[in-house]
């Protein structure tokens, strides 16, 4: 062979390697063997009273459109926010944020493992490179809403224009759209200083209706319409004014495996499931929550019964909806949450409560981790009774105002709080059907 010919051939294979080398490099400077935010941060009772305060100072059925109005966000509470948030979409993903005057940085923190559209195979060929993807992205104020000044995944800088369009599609592809565009027309402005940022918005006349319209998506709408039918079916055929919920949980739960079976998602239709139970439990229906859905048949109006009470049904089922969401600890802390609110005015703190959300949360968990197996217990296996659902709770103290569970057992965390919610959680995992 030639000099000029094995020049060739170099040059070639060198033309066919450096794609590749490029893309190790690349691979070997994004992805990174920490991950730079260690864990989402957890929800405390009081952030949850935060968030529900937020919510009801700013709720746009009070806001006259068109009136300017502010909203002071610390710190915490955006990183709370943030780090569930990420959690609902990618469940290994953790995040951080840091406000300063003029700016904020944001890092979050996603394990490979939990980006499902990147598959087992190609995370495995990356995890010699590192397993964690750490992004961080500068925002700068601006006269609106802030803009990405500077951005880095791992230790590769990222143009910010780049990010802007990755984002940008992330938001159509998750279906995100609607609720990005309202806070564009929503939002004035918002400014950082150091520990926290001043949202300032208006809402408009249009605001409300599409808050409520963004809550789901025409798709999962659809797919609640088979359910609320049913349970309006149902509950025309009970004599009588109450049910108790295994009846109606196994009946939507048939209609949850046999559409799975016809090749429907089995998450997502327990998802449906649970959520027009949710809503029946609490007294409402899909079009209390979806202008689209008010012409849909409605069920009637019942006391749904599980241990003989009317309130265990509403702990169980929304702490399971919460979690076929995504947020096992936002489920915890919002029937956490609850609790000592009673205890500091309402019906007092209530272990047995706690017990129902609990059980709740487990039910969620296996709605999510094994669909279809849940729907053959509930809806293809012996009849359902409430102590396959609800552990033996009548022992458990209740109705505690703040002074006596505080003397009893020390408060949230303390010792004799947490032996007792072991306690609790050995019963609920002796149940077959939670197992």
């Amino acid at each position: 062979m030639s000099r000029a010919s094995r020049i060739a051939l170099v040059l070639a294979a060198l033309a066919l390697l450096l794609p590749l080398l490029a893309a190790l490099a690349l691979l070997s400077t994004a992805l990174q063997r920490e991950p730079a935010v260690v864990g989402a941060a957890e929800l405390a009772p009081d952030d949850v009273a935060r968030a529900v305060s937020l919510a009801r100072t700013h709720d746009p059925r009070r806001a006259r459109p068109g009136v300017v109005s502010t909203a002071l966000v610390q710190e915490r509470e955006f990183e709370v926010l943030l780090s569930h948030g990420a959690r609902r979409w990618l469940p290994g993903t953790s995040g951080r944020v840091e406000f300063a005057r003029g700016s904020a940085l944001v890092t979050l923190s996603t394990h490979l493992g939990s980006l499902p559209q990147l598959g087992a195979s190609a995370a495995a060929l990356a995890a010699p490179f590192g397993r964690w993807l750490n992004v961080e992205i500068e925002l700068q104020e601006t006269g609106g809403l802030p803009a990405i000044g500077s951005a880095r995944v791992g230790g590769l800088p990222m143009p910010a224009w780049l990010l802007e369009r990755v984002a940008q599609r992330a938001l159509e592809r998750s279906g995100f759209s609607a609720e990005w565009q309202l806070a564009q027309d929503v939002v004035r402005r918002v400014r950082f200083d150091a520990g926290r940022a001043l949202v300032v918005y208006a809402w408009q006349p249009d605001s409300m209706q599409r808050v409520m319209a963004s809550l789901l998506t025409p798709a999962e709408l659809e797919r609640l319409k088979p359910y609320q039918d049913h349970l309006a079916e149902l509950t025309r055929s009970v004599s009588g004014w109450q049910m108790p919920m295994v009846q109606a949980m196994t009946s939507l739960f048939d209609v949850a495996a046999r559409r799975s079976a016809e090749g429907g998602d089995a998450v997502a239709e327990n998802r449906a499931a649970l959520v027009v139970l949710t809503l029946f439990a609490n007294g409402r229906d899909v079009g209390s929550v979806a202008p689209a859905a008010r012409g849909w048949a409605r069920p009637r109006p019942l006391r749904m019964l599980l241990g003989g009470r009317m309130d265990f049904p509403q702990h169980f089922l929304v702490s399971a909806a919460l979690v076929t969401e995504g947020t096992s600890p936002l489920s915890r802390a919002i029937g956490l949450y609850k609790e000592v609110a009673d205890s500091r005015g309402g019906s007092g703190f209530s272990f047995n409560d706690m017990a129902a959300n609990r059980a709740g949360t487990r039910f969620g968990e296996l709605a999510l981790q094994q669909p279809a197996e849940l729907q053959r217990r509930v809806a293809r296996g012996r009849p359902l009774r409430d102590e396959d659902l609800l552990p033996a709770v009548a022992d458990l103290p209740e109705f505690m105002p703040e002074a006596e569970f505080r003397r009893r057992f020390g408060g949230v965390g303390a010792p004799a709080y947490e032996a007792l919610l072991s306690d609790i959680d050995r019963r609920i995992a002796s149940l077959p059907l939670l197992r």
